[in-house]
C-alpha cells in the first residue's frame, strides 16, 4: 500500500505541470498508472501473488519547436500486471527519439512506429492492453519529392522488452496516386492510389536440428514484397494488397521451407442511409518474425488483419477469432441501414440496424510428394492450392442489432449473436463450441448531467462446463452504469456461469475525471481467458481484487 501511495502522491505533484514554452518550443506529456491488488481465491483459478501490489507505469514526454521534435517515454514494471510477460519486470526510459521534418521530407532516428499499406508485410506498433510492442529501434525516413508521391524507407531492430531482437530489419515502400501524378486524371472522380513495398530481415546462422540430426541450412535473409491498390468511385470503393515472403524456416512452421504469401480484398459501397463493406483475405504460411526461434507475441514483423467483428459486449468476445498466420481463408460481410423517421418500422426517431457476418476456414493442405505427414520439419512441407477452401472450420460469427431511440431521453439497443468458435485457433482439441448470445442495452438521460445505462446479457453454449476452461458452459450477466454530475461515474456488474462452476464474477468500479485527468477504482473477480484485439490475444488469468487506473496529460 506504501508503494501505491507513493505513486499516487507522485501523479498528483505530476499532473500540475502544464504545456510551457522551451528554447522557443513546447513540451508536452502524459501519463498512466495501473495498479493491482490481487488475492488467492482457489474457486475462480486465482493463484497468490506474492507481491501483493502490481503496477505498470507509463510517462511521455514530447518537445516540438517548428519541424523538430523529440519525446521519451519512461517505463516501470514492478511487477508486471497480471497476464503481462514477466520480461516486462523492471524500470527505466524505453522509447527515445528525434524527428525534423518539412514539406519535403521527414527522418526519424531512435523508436518509431509505422507500417507499409495493410501491414502484411510490415507494421510496427503499441498495444499497451495486449502488452505489446514491438517498436523499431533505427532510422526512418519519408521521402515526398513531389505531389502524389510518398517513398519511406527505414533500418533498425524490433524492441524485446527491455532489449532488442537479434535480426536486422531493412525496408522501403511507395505510394503514388495517380491523380496527382497525372494531370487529365487531377479532376476524375475514380481516385487511383497505387504502392508497393519490400522488407528484409537478416539474422545470423544457428544450429537447427532435423531427422538424424542434420543442421538444416538455414536462409540468413528473409525477404516480402507487397502490391497494393486503392480504387474510389463516387459511392464505391476498392481495396486490395497481395504479399509474398521467401523461404522462412522458424518455430511458426516448424521450420518448413515453403514461401509464404497473403492476399486481402475489401469492397465498399454507401450513401446515406446505407453502407456495406466487403472483405476477404487468404494467409498462408506468413508468420514473420525477426527472431526465427521466438515464440509469443513480441518481434512480429507483420501483421495480419483481423476477419471478424470485434464485439465490445462480454459475453460475445468470451470466445474471439485469432489470426492464425500458418494458414486460413476468410470472409467478412457488414451491412448498416438506417429505417427513415416517420415511416412503420423507423418511428417518430428511426430505426438503425446492423448486420454482420464472418467465416474463417483453414486453407487446403495437402502432403508433399512421396511424404504422408504435413509440414515435417527441413521440407516445402506442404502444396496448397490457393482458390480452394480447407475442410475445417475455424471461427463463424453471424449478428444482428437493432437500436432505437425511444424517446428524447431514452434509447434501446438490442443485439443477437451466433458464434461458432473451434478450440484449435487456441491449439487446443475439442469440440466447436456453438453460441447463441443475447444482448439488450438501455440508456437513459435523467437530465443535463446524469445517465443511466444497464445491459442484460445471456450465453447458451451446446458444450457442458469444464473446469480446463472456466469459459464454457451457460452464462448471464447484468451491468448498471450510472453517470453523474459529468464527472463521476459509478458502474457495478456480475457474469454468472449459472450452467457450470455457478461462480459469480462480480466487478463494482467508480471514476471521476476532471478535465484531462480521470481515476478509476474497481473492485471484483476476473475470469481465465482471452483478451483479444485485432486477432491479437494475450491470456489474462484469473484474479480477484483491486484495481487503480490514473491517467493524464498535460
Amino acid at each position: 500500500m506504501k508503494k501505491l501511495l507513493i505513486m499516487l502522491v507522485a501523479s498528483v505533484f505530476t499532473v500540475q505541470l502544464q504545456a510551457q514554452s522551451l528554447g522557443g518550443g513546447q513540451v508536452t506529456g502524459n501519463f498512466q498508472i495501473d495498479a493491482q491488488l490481487s488475492r488467492q481465491d482457489s474457486a475462480i483459478g486465482a493463484e497468490d501473488v506474492p507481491q501483493k501490489l502490481l503496477s505498470n507505469v507509463f510517462a511521455n514526454l514530447l518537445y516540438t519547436n517548428g519541424g523538430f521534435s523529440a519525446g521519451v517515454r519512461f517505463e516501470s514494471y514492478l511487477d508486471p500486471l497480471l497476464g503481462f510477460n514477466a520480461q516486462y519486470k523492471g524500470a527505466g526510459i524505453a522509447n527515445k527519439f528525434m524527428s525534423y521534418q518539412n514539406d519535403m521530407f521527414e527522418i526519424t532516428a531512435g523508436n518509431f512506429y509505422d507500417q507499409y499499406g495493410s501491414g502484411l508485410i510490415f507494421r510496427s506498433y503499441e498495444d499497451r492492453n495486449l502488452g505489446l510492442d514491438n517498436a523499431m529501434m533505427g532510422v526512418n525516413v519519408k521521402v515526398r519529392p513531389m505531389d502524389g508521391i510518398i517513398i519511406k524507407s527505414m533500418v533498425g531492430k524490433q524492441r524485446y522488452y527491455w532489449d532488442y531482437g537479434k535480426g536486422l530489419v531493412r525496408g522501403i515502400d511507395g505510394e503514388f496516386s495517380i491523380n496527382s501524378l497525372i494531370k487529365r486524371f487531377e479532376e476524375s472522380k475514380t481516385r487511383v492510389t497505387l504502392g508497393a513495398g519490400f522488407i528484409s530481415k537478416y539474422e545470423e546462422d544457428q544450429t537447427i536440428l532435423a531427422g538424424d540430426n542434420y543442421k538444416l541450412n538455414l536462409p540468413l535473409n528473409v525477404g516480402a514484397g507487397s502490391f497494393r491498390m486503392d480504387l474510389a468511385h463516387g459511392n464505391w470503393g476498392l481495396q486490395a494488397e497481395y504479399a509474398i515472403k521467401s523461404q522462412d524456416p522458424n518455430v511458426l512452421n516448424n521450420y518448413i521451407y515453403k514461401g509464404g504469401n497473403a492476399l486481402f480484398v475489401s469492397a465498399s459501397y454507401s450513401q446515406k442511409g446505407l453502407g456495406i463493406n466487403l472483405q476477404a483475405k487468404r494467409i498462408d504460411n506468413m508468420g514473420f518474425k525477426s527472431e526465427r526461434s521466438a515464440t509469443g507475441e513480441m518481434l512480429y514483423i507483420n501483421y495480419i488483419p483481423a476477419m471478424s467483428k470485434q464485439h465490445t459486449y462480454a459475453l460475445m468476445a468470451l470466445y474471439p477469432a485469432i489470426t492464425q498466420v500458418n494458414g486460413e481463408m476468410g470472409v467478412q460481410a457488414d451491412v448498416t441501414y438506417s429505417i427513415k423517421k416517420g415511416t412503420l418500422l423507423g418511428g417518430k426517431y428511426g430505426t438503425g440496424i446492423k448486420m454482420n457476418f464472418s467465416q474463417i476456414m483453414s486453407i487446403d493442405k495437402q502432403p508433399l510428394e512421396g511424404y504422408t505427414t504435413i509440414g515435417e520439419t527441413g521440407t516445402d512441407g506442404y502444396t496448397s492450392n490457393f482458390f480452394k477452401v480447407g475442410d475445417e472450420l475455424y471461427y463463424q460469427d453471424f449478428n444482428i442489432e437493432i437500436s432505437k431511440k425511444l424517446s428524447k431521453a431514452a434509447k434501446l439497443a438490442v443485439t443477437y449473436a451466433y458464434i461458432a468458435f473451434n478450440p484449435i485457433m487456441e491449439n487446443e482439441h475439442g469440440d466447436i463450441h456453438y453460441n447463441n448470445v443475447f444482448v439488450a442495452d438501455y440508456t437513459h438521460k435523467l437530465n443535463s448531467k446524469n445517465v443511466l445505462r444497464g445491459e442484460l446479457q445471456w450465453l447458451k453454449s451446446n458444450i457442458a462446463y469444464f473446469d480446463e476452461d472456466k469459459r464454457s458452459g451457460d452464462w448471464l450477466m447484468a451491468l448498471v452504469e450510472w453517470n453523474f454530475t459529468s464527472a463521476f461515474f459509478l458502474s457495478v456488474s456480475d457474469q454468472y456461469n449459472y450452467n457450470g462452476s455457478e461462480e459469480h464474477y462480480y466487478n463494482v468500479s467508480v471514476g471521476y475525471t476532471h478535465n484531462t485527468t480521470r481515476l478509476q477504482v474497481g473492485y471484483g473477480k476476473q475470469r481465465k481467458g482471452l483478451l483479444c484485439i485485432g486477432g491479437v490475444c494475450r491470456e489474462v488469468p484469473a484474479s480477484n481484487g483491486l484495481t487503480i487506473s490514473l491517467t493524464s496529460s498535460f
